[in-house]
């Protein structure tokens, strides 16, 4: 699946790029400087939270895509940090909660219009702690009875909350 993204100018020498087979496929390549610009997946983290019914942790979006729609608290991974530790921070940012891993659930592709190709890491965290309020990307934050739950906007979401609760 290619990027939607569409890098046009070497990130080393600032030429044009263009398409080449390379390495067995479609790549950016600068004939400058004959570098190969390689186009990632960008790393996102989401977490599954409970409360002390069993209800889910959802927050609602503020900000495009899906705004105004169900989600997992998710965000993207910083710099230097871990997925772990950007699962959550970002729990911490969308709902003022704080919380520790349990587990790792799924690692799942996705391919956003907006942000390209995306890898979704997505954790299992208890809550410690925090008072819960709607930050940063979230316009609410809520927890949700399992026989309740809003159709989420993300499908690795989707999958994940699948898993957690069979």
């Amino acid at each position: 699946m290619k990027s939607n993204l569409s890098i046009k100018f070497c990130p080393y020498c600032g030429y044009k790029l263009v398409r080449k087979m390379l390495e067995g496929r479609e790549r950016l390549y600068c004939s400058r400087c004959r570098k190969i610009y390689y186009e990632n997946p960008t790393p996102v983290v989401a977490v599954i939270a409970r409360d002390d019914e069993g209800k889910i942790l959802l927050i609602k979006r503020k900000i495009e895509p899906c705004k105004g729609e169900w989600a997992l608290p998710s965000g993207f991974m910083e710099i230097e940090e871990s997925p772990i530790e950007a699962a959550l921070r970002e729990l911490t940012e969308e709902t003022g909660l704080k919380g520790k891993s349990k587990k790792l659930i799924g690692v799942y592709p996705n391919n956003s219009e907006i942000h390209g190709y995306l890898v979704t890491i997505i954790y299992e965290v208890e809550i410690l702690g925090g008072k819960l309020c709607a930050g940063d990307d979230a316009e609410e934050a809520d927890f949700f009875a399992v026989n309740q739950l809003p159709l989420l906007a993300f499908q690795s979401h989707r999958e994940a909350l699948g898993e957690v609760l069979k």
